[in-house]
């Protein structure tokens, strides 16, 4: 299970949107730099300012930027703009922008640096262990249950959690180790499903 599931749907939303931008001469590749730049910037804000309000960026930001990737990929498939750069610029968009979303809460008691740093490595890993599928002569994995589209919608419910100034007991730090347990999961069940499609051209995706 993983709402990556829901991706036909709302890209079919985003179409019209994504049609008038190629209209105007926008670039996929325009729009993933775009979506990892304004990630770098809402995290390093969020990091800095270190008041738990404006924490209320991550879930604005992240629903835009589910919108971003969305609109990215349509106009990479549907209007021609499809590249080896832009494959390399969407994965390494994707994992800057994981990390610079979910580094500040490593500045909230109870969770810290290594409990944080532990979250980053493994929503790394779970990206990784898509791609290398396509290494294998599979197709990308996006297996959940603690994907991108996952993450989005967990980060951004965290985020709107602190910014409203509801309480974060010192138990709060074992959801954060559940999240972890989550990740790790995607990550084996993305090497299996790798392993078994290897080759096939197997898609998991959706």
């Amino acid at each position: 299970m993983t709402l990556y599931n829901l991706k036909p749907a709302f890209q079919a939303r985003l179409r019209p949107w994504a049609a008038d931008l190629a209209g105007r001469g926008v670039t996929a590749n325009q729009v993933t730099l775009s979506a990892a730049a304004i990630s770098l910037l809402v995290g390093g804000l969020v990091w800095l300012a270190g008041a738990r309000p404006v924490f209320l960026l991550l879930p604005l930001w992240l629903a835009l930027r589910m919108a971003f990737n969305a609109v990215d990929g349509i106009l990479a498939r549907e209007h021609g703009q499809k590249s080896r750069l832009g494959a390399y610029l969407n994965e390494l968009g994707d994992v800057v922008s994981d990390a610079a979303l979910i580094a500040p809460f490593a500045i909230l008691p109870p969770f810290g640096a290594f409990s944080v740093a532990l979250i980053v490595v493994l929503a790394l890993l779970t990206e990784f262990a898509g791609v290398l599928a396509q290494a294998l002569g599979g197709a990308r994995r996006y297996d959940g249950p603690m994907g991108k589209s996952d993450r989005a919608f967990v980060l951004g419910l965290a985020g709107a959690w602190v910014g409203l100034g509801l309480p974060l007991p010192q138990w709060s730090l074992y959801l954060l180790y559940l999240l972890a347990a989550l990740l790790v999961w995607t990550v084996v069940r993305r090497v299996r499903a790798g392993l078994a499609g290897a080759g096939r051209g197997v898609d998991g995706a959706a």
